[in-house]
């Protein structure tokens, strides 16, 4: 993902920054979009990110998941930064990508119509700090990588727009990509999610 700064026209961009506002479901700080990855119940996709930090320890992540607001779960996650994945940084942008597709799939009903009404607009996350994952308002501009935006409208252009399939997800190509000592497997969408387990 090529992640060079951007600037985006603030009038013409659909951005989100509030979880209550317009299109905060987007956020992964959503909450009511849980997750269900290899027989766990997770309650968002941050929580999912985080915990996915930390693959070798299994005591991490149970204390990220368990903790049900993703604020929290992200500020658990940074007091064992010392234990985060070596290659982190080079995986980073697939698990997250990974985490935003897990999220519709599962979510379907309600995330399909919020992606669909972003139409062909650029997605921008608002941040008034982070111009990596989101962009800072500069005037009439937001400037920043915008990471978090792009990866959506990744993920709209594939599922919203050219019809991927939302019935499963492979897990993404990555080394040690475990859930409390198991490698993470398929994933499934919504409606296998409802039949099997609600």
């Amino acid at each position: 993902m090529n992640i060079s700064t951007r600037r985006y026209v603030s009038a013409e961009v659909i951005s989100f920054a509030k979880t209550s506002a317009n299109f905060g479901e987007l956020s992964n700080m959503a909450p009511k979009f849980p997750l269900f990855i290899n027989d766990v119940l997770i309650p968002s996709s941050e929580c999912l990110y985080q915990a996915c930090k930390f693959p070798l320890f299994p005591d991490i992540q149970k204390e990220i998941i368990e903790e049900r607001n993703p604020m929290l779960a992200k500020l658990i996650s940074r007091r064992y930064t010392k234990y985060v994945r070596n290659d982190w940084d080079d995986v980073k942008y697939k698990v997250m990508e990974w985490c935003l597709a897990t999220k519709l799939i599962q979510n379907w009903d309600s995330m399909y119509d919020i992606l669909l009404a972003t139409g062909n607009k650029p997605i921008v996350e608002y941040s008034k700090s982070d111009d990596s994952w989101g962009a800072i308002s500069n005037g009439m501009y937001l400037v920043g990588k915008n990471a978090l935006g792009r990866l959506l409208m990744q993920i709209r252009e594939d599922y919203i727009f050219n019809g991927r399939q939302r019935e499963k997800l492979l897990p993404p190509d990555i080394v040690g990509f475990l859930l409390f000592g198991y490698p993470i497997g398929i994933v499934y969408g919504q409606d296998y999610y409802k039949k099997e387990y609600l």
